[in-house]
Parts: C-alpha cells; sequence; structure tokens
C-alpha cells in the first residue's frame, strides 16, 4: 500500500454523499488499484477517526456490511438508516438504488 493509494482512498471515501454507498472495491478501483478491496479495509481501520471518513457508507460488493453482529453492524446499519438507505429483508442493500457513482 503506498501513501499515494492511502490518500487517494481518503479522498474518495470522503466524497461518498450523504444516503449513499460505495464498495471496498469500487473505493480501491478509484484510488488506482482494481485488486485493491483489502487494503481499503487497512485505510479504513487506520483512518476512520483522525480523517473523521464516512467509514459505514463503505459496503461489500453483495451490498452487505462486512462487520459482525456485536462487532460494529449495528452501529453502521443505524448510521445509513439514518440517513435514509434502506436495507432489504436479506440485509444487504440495493446497489442500483443506493450505490454512489462518481
Amino acid at each position: 500500500m503506498t501513501s499515494s493509494f492511502h490518500q487517494k482512498a481518503i479522498a474518495a471515501i470522503l466524497k461518498i454523499p450523504l444516503g449513499k454507498v460505495a464498495t471496498y472495491g469500487q473505493i480501491a478501483l478509484l484510488a488506482g488499484s482494481s485488486r485493491g478491496a483489502r487494503q481499503v479495509v487497512r485505510v479504513l481501520h487506520s483512518s476512520s477517526k483522525k480523517a473523521s471518513l464516512p467509514w459505514y457508507r463503505v459496503v461489500n460488493r453483495e451490498g452487505r456490511i462486512s462487520l459482525g453482529r456485536g462487532q460494529g453492524y449495528e452501529l453502521q446499519k443505524a448510521l445509513l438508516v439514518d440517513e435514509g438507505v434502506e436495507f432489504r429483508l436479506n440485509g444487504s442493500i440495493d446497489l442500483n438504488e443506493y450505490q454512489w457513482t462518481p
């Protein structure tokens, strides 16, 4: 993970608008690495607080929250619901409706 990827990922995450989500892979692609989804996880883990990132707007490619129940899932879901993001009965988000398109 280069500093430039890290900074580009932060910049992309900061652009996700209210009520929209992006996938880890989408952020990686915007940061310049089509295979960098796991690095995006590291960026979120290391920089969410200090960069005031809207970390909760990043979900997996299936439109699901990756955090486990009792490990942040409930908080992430509540923050997204507060922004108007709706969840299907199966717990996923309709990416056709809620995925950010830069």
